[in-house]
């Protein structure tokens, strides 16, 4: 499996890079995308070098492409036509997945793939208004709806990437437990 993730400048760095780091620990190739220049800037001032220009690359090779959230990043990204055409392609082709975190998947209702999907956000009365037309879910971390995977914010990251890791066709329980993360729920 191999997966592109998008960051613009803004972008939520514990969505994007804790994402990478959990993907990568599980044995997933994936690739960060920027949709400007080498060099993007997280909404915390965080420099970091992404792996490849987006450019005109429609991602076509594949399997999945991720939207983190942060702000001005997911608007940046809601606003690409080149985003907005791999969402949309993402979404019709039923092998590829799409997943968006937090402020993201406002990326969903500008590719207009959003109406009749059971989706969540960051739970802001701005981006529960945007989808009207969707199955809105305000009780549960991470929400998958046949290729879509959504997310509600930064402290859900770790569920969400797992959720991504398995639903890749790997498993996330080493993972978790080389992180962790089973004893974080246990309380231990």
């Amino acid at each position: 499996m191999k997966v592109a993730i998008l960051l613009a400048n803004g972008f939520e760095e514990a969505e994007a890079l804790v994402t990478i780091d959990i993907l990568r620990r599980a044995g997933i190739e994936i690739e960060s995308f920027s949709v400007t220049e080498e060099f993007v800037t997280s909404s915390r001032k965080i420099t970091v070098k992404a792996d490849k220009i987006l450019g005109d690359n429609n991602l076509a090779e594949y399997d999945m492409v991720i939207l983190p959230g942060g702000q001005p990043g997911s608007t940046t990204l809601s606003k690409d036509t080149r985003v907005l055409n791999i969402v949309r392609n993402f979404i019709s082709d039923k092998k590829k997945f799409v997943a968006a975190i937090c402020a993201a998947p406002m990326v969903l209702k500008s590719a207009g793939v959003s109406a009749g999907k059971t989706l969540t956000s960051f739970p802001s009365d701005e981006l529960k208004a945007m989808f009207t037309d969707a199955n809105y879910i305000d009780d549960k971390l991470v929400v998958q709806d046949g290729n879509l995977i959504t997310s509600r914010g930064a402290g859900t990251t770790m569920p969400f990437a797992y959720k991504i890791v398995d639903v890749l066709g790997g498993n996330s329980e080493p993972v978790k437990k080389g992180m962790l993360y089973d004893r974080l729920l246990a309380g231990k």
